[in-house]
């Protein structure tokens, strides 16, 4: 059975240089409609927020994050303030900006945040800090970090995008090359071989091969995951997961533009995320990022705990969406709830480590 933090494997790879300090952006959340309405009691607490260089607006794991924020906001009568970053260089001056802001909780958004984190709360011990995505090989008293077992919900995704392919053909890439993405990856492709071994099936996973894969090397370049999903689709595949945050807005056009391929969303429902696409949209891997911050932030209100959440199949911190209708028969979805059951029972190893 699979170690179920990875805790060592994420540390490992977290040696990412501390960013450069440069002036911080503003640190007002954005109002919403749901925001203006007055909860009915008022708690004097303030949780913060510090995105990756993505932003808020990238219809996955910040955005997903964000949406936590504003529902404990809302529910549970608390003070809010988040800063949004565009590049490395800002996650230093923008935690800063947060603790200036008299924040009780910190919580930062995504892997490449780690080291900024962990300086941030060493310089500030009577603050707490969470942390999406991403752990230290040493606990550290006031961060909390939010782990999520994505290649549970993924091997699902990898079992019926394998049963549904026309092609025998799937494929998937990622933004940058960290746990945190090639996780959903390993999934996936685990998915498609049990799919193989189960039913003599011969389904190729193209972008990774469970240990090198193909990589924008950003969140950004929405382009640069359009050219790589053609390159797929040139291929024959006729369904892509892209693990790129933004960049995935780009395969998604490839996709919707070929006419006869499926894309597979992570982190949200890319049918609500990303409307605009839900025609071409297969499923989405989940990961429910944003109860782990609300559940985070309430259960903080009370008293701080540096114990690690780890969203699960189990627990519902993954998991999978509806599958487009008509692409997975009755027989199918039989067996990704057999499997389901399990992976949740520690019989099904959902990765290629296995």
């Amino acid at each position: 059975m699979k170690n179920t933090f990875r805790i060592g494997a994420v540390a490992a790879a977290s040696a990412l240089a501390l960013a450069a300090c440069s002036a911080a952006p503003e640190t007002t959340p954005e109002p919403t409609d749901s925001a203006m309405a007055e909860p009915a009691e008022t708690v004097d607490y303030k949780a913060c927020m510090v995105s990756d260089q993505g932003g808020f607006d990238d219809a996955s794991f910040n955005e997903s994050a964000y949406d936590g924020l504003i529902r404990a906001s809302e529910e549970l009568g608390i003070d809010i303030a988040s800063a949004e970053s565009s590049s490395e260089s800002d996650f230093g001056p923008n935690l800063e900006a947060q603790v200036a802001e008299g924040c009780d909780l910190i919580i930062t958004v995504g892997f490449l945040l780690g080291d900024a984190t962990a300086e941030a709360a060493a310089a500030n011990p009577d603050v707490d800090f969470a942390i999406v995505d991403f752990g230290y090989e040493e606990p550290i008293e006031n961060v909390k970090p939010m782990f999520f077992e994505t290649d549970e919900a993924a091997f699902l995704a990898g079992y019926a995008a394998a049963s549904a392919s026309g092609t025998g053909t799937l494929g998937t890439f990622g933004g940058v090359n960290i746990p945190t993405v090639s996780i959903f990856m390993d999934g996936f492709l685990a998915g498609a071989d049990y799919y193989n071994a189960e039913t003599g099936g011969d389904v190729s996973v193209l972008g990774w091969d469970g240990a090198e894969g193909s990589f924008v090397g950003n969140f950004e370049d929405a382009a640069a995951g359009q050219n790589i999903t053609q390159g797929f689709l040139d291929q024959d595949a006729d369904i892509v997961m892209p693990v790129a945050g933004p960049v995935g807005l780009g395969a998604a056009s490839a996709i919707q533009s070929n006419g006869n391929a499926w894309m597979i969303g992570v982190d949200s429902d890319w049918t609500e995320s990303a409307p605009e696409y839900a025609d071409v949209i297969f499923t989405s891997v989940l990961k429910q990022i944003s109860n782990a911050v609300y559940d985070t932030i309430e259960t903080s209100i009370s008293g701080f705990s540096n114990a690690p959440y780890v969203g699960t199949l189990e627990n519902e911190g993954v998991g999978v969406a509806d599958f487009a209708g008509g692409t997975v028969d009755d027989e199918t979805l039989a067996a990704i709830e057999e499997l389901r059951a399990g992976i949740i029972a520690g019989e099904i190893e959902p990765s290629t480590a296995g």
